[in-house]
């Protein structure tokens, strides 16, 4: 078709009447308009030294940071039908805060019928030796930077754990967990999702119902306790450590590329041995899947 020329009319008004009726269908929907509002917040740091998150809907990250206070952004979400009605259901979310004495509780507060209309992103800086408890239903949830313990768990979104020196637990029911260059004793829980676990110095116990896991320790501190039911373990160890070995597999293989003393074979699928001198435990269990020693 040449510049100039006009285009020929859709047949029986596809064209326009598709759009019409598409707009109209769009504006029955009560959520089709978004609106989105951002918020800064600054709190004084708990005086116990104990922070909890709840965010039910929306991404929550934590970072440490060499700072007195603490700092809260908000990044609220919403759906209406309107444009300016989703602008006032976002501006209508608030940051809930209290104060005991044994923390400072933060939480998400929505319209009633806020529904699944809209989410709220956090992004919370703070002390570094401030201890936190992380609580989502929908949505990830990152900790790092930390001197002090972490807690975090999450129904639906991954769980994400970096540089935290302290005790770790968390867990996520349908997400991977994963943490990286922590310096403790970690737990770790998923229901339907991977465990990854890279440069740890320190004791491990990790389960996962359906997924991998594998685990990368720069030092052992503690025994180790990998287990699945459908999936395969891979486990990464020091090039010089000190543990007793035992390994069980119900349907699948074992590799091991470690030179165990005292080594067990069975035909049932176990490997167990002593690595240096022995002392610390190593448990390395699945059902459905392989396990790799290295």
């Amino acid at each position: 078709m040449t510049t100039g020329e006009r285009r020929p009319p859709c047949p029986d008004g596809v064209g326009s009447g598709f759009g019409e009726f598409l707009r109209g269908l769009l504006a029955g929907i009560p959520w089709s308009e978004r609106a989105e509002v951002d918020e800064t917040v600054r709190l004084a740091a708990p005086r116990s030294g104990l922070l909890r998150i709840d965010n039910s809907n929306g991404r929550t990250r934590v970072i440490g940071e060499d700072r007195s206070d603490i700092e809260v952004r908000l990044q609220k979400v919403a759906r209406a039908e309107s444009e300016a009605a989703a602008r006032r259901t976002a501006e209508a979310i608030r940051l809930a805060t209290a104060e005991t004495e044994s923390g400072l509780d933060i939480e998400i507060e929505a319209p009633r019928r806020w529904n699944r209309r809209g989410s709220v992103n956090l992004e919370l800086r703070v002390p570094r030796g401030t201890r936190v408890e992380v609580q989502a239903s929908n949505g990830k949830v990152s900790v790092e930077a930390l001197r002090a313990s972490v807690r975090a768990r999450s129904s639906n979104g991954a769980v994400e754990i970096l540089d935290v020196e302290g005790e770790v637990e968390v867990q996520s029911s349908n997400a991977r967990v994963c943490c990286t260059g922590c310096r403790g004793r970690l737990l770790a829980r998923s229901s339907n999702g991977k465990i990854e676990v890279a440069e740890h110095r320190g004791a491990v116990d990790a389960a996962t119902s359906n997924g991998l896991i594998h685990a990368a320790l720069v030092e052992l501190r503690g025994p180790v306790v990998l287990a699945t039911s459908n999936g395969r373990i891979a486990l990464e160890l020091p090039q010089v450590v000190d543990a007793d070995v035992d390994v069980r597999v119900d349907n699948g293989i074992i590799r091991n590329q470690r030179p165990l003393d005292h080594c067990t074979h069975s035909s049932g699928g176990r490997l167990a041995g002593t690595l240096g001198r022995g002392g610390v435990p190593i448990k390395l269990r699945t059902s459905n899947g392989s396990i790799s020693l290295r």
